[in-house]
């Protein structure tokens, strides 16, 4: 059946459906990229391409032997061990002084707020060559470049604009009655913010923890300027493997790496969801 209403004249007909079909080859155009290397990771052969066997959808063409050679790989290991310890304890940090940025930054007597809010979330819009250099720079002099600590205040440095955005649109919908109740009936700031602020704001919270994990989880750039050979994560790992030497064991992580992404987008959806509801907005 169709959704168009019946009044609908003929150009509306063919612009809604011609619209529909742009929509359609452009997240073909951005999707099929992704799509391709996700075959190509079970090539039973060391190809970054089909093989016939694989056209012909033949069972011998198939193989794990590259997702097993990333569990058992020591260099593999390592790096994913580097990217579990960096990505929390930049996401942590993030979490931290994102959420207190925000919610800070939502008072209507906070001066230069605008100001404020757009240095916070520069990382975003700076080229990240030139942050990356900036941090190289920056650390040399103050000691931490090439630590584990260098790499987590990076990473966290790119979450918090994710986690100030996140945040902030939670709080537009925020009743600040409830904070002048609470503190009316003798709560203090900190306890009106973890008992009354904390609960309705936690999606967004949560939702910019995921960005910035995503964003720790994902980068590579910053990494190379910063940490050193003790601090190779995936996607370093991936980068060196690309310009040394070819294997199809990282078309088996970077399917690993989207799996993981669209797992913890769909999370950041749902608590999008959840969010709306708990402010008394209809989910779209």
């Amino acid at each position: 059946m169709s959704s168009l209403p019946i009044y609908t004249t003929v150009p509306q007909r063919i612009w809604h459906y011609s619209f529909r079909l742009i929509c359609i080859l452009v997240f073909f155009f951005l999707i099929a990229p992704i799509i391709v290397i996700i075959p190509l990771s079970f090539n039973a052969q060391n190809f970054f391409t089909f093989t016939p066997e694989m056209l012909a959808l033949d069972p011998a063409g198939y193989s794990l032997k590259h997702y097993a050679d990333f569990f058992t790989n020591d260099d593999w290991q390592l790096a994913l061990k580097n990217s579990l310890r960096i990505a929390p304890a930049a996401t942590f940090l993030s979490v931290g002084i994102g959420t207190m940025a925000a919610v800070g930054l939502s008072q209507p007597h906070v001066p230069f707020r605008r100001l404020i809010m757009a240095l916070l979330i520069s990382p975003m819009i700076v080229p990240l060559i030139i942050s990356a250099a900036g941090m190289y720079f920056f650390y040399s002099r103050i000691g931490l470049q090439g630590t584990y600590w260098g790499v987590v205040l990076a990473h966290a440095a790119l979450g918090v604009p994710f986690v100030i955005i996140s945040v902030t649109a939670t709080l537009v919908g925020f009743d600040n009655s409830l904070a002048r109740a609470s503190a009316s009936l003798g709560a203090g700031p900190l306890r009106t913010f973890f008992k009354v602020q904390m609960p309705l704001i936690l999606p967004g919270v949560i939702a910019g923890g995921l960005f910035a994990f995503i964003t720790s989880f994902d980068e590579v750039v910053v990494v190379l300027f910063v940490g050193s050979n003790g601090q190779k994560t995936l996607p370093w790992q991936m980068f060196t493997g690309l310009r040394e030497q070819i294997s199809p064991t990282i078309l088996a992580v970077a399917t690993i790496l989207v799996a993981i992404s669209i797992v913890l987008l769909t999370i950041i959806e749902l608590l999008r969801r959840r969010s709306e509801k708990l402010r008394g907005m209809t989910a779209q």
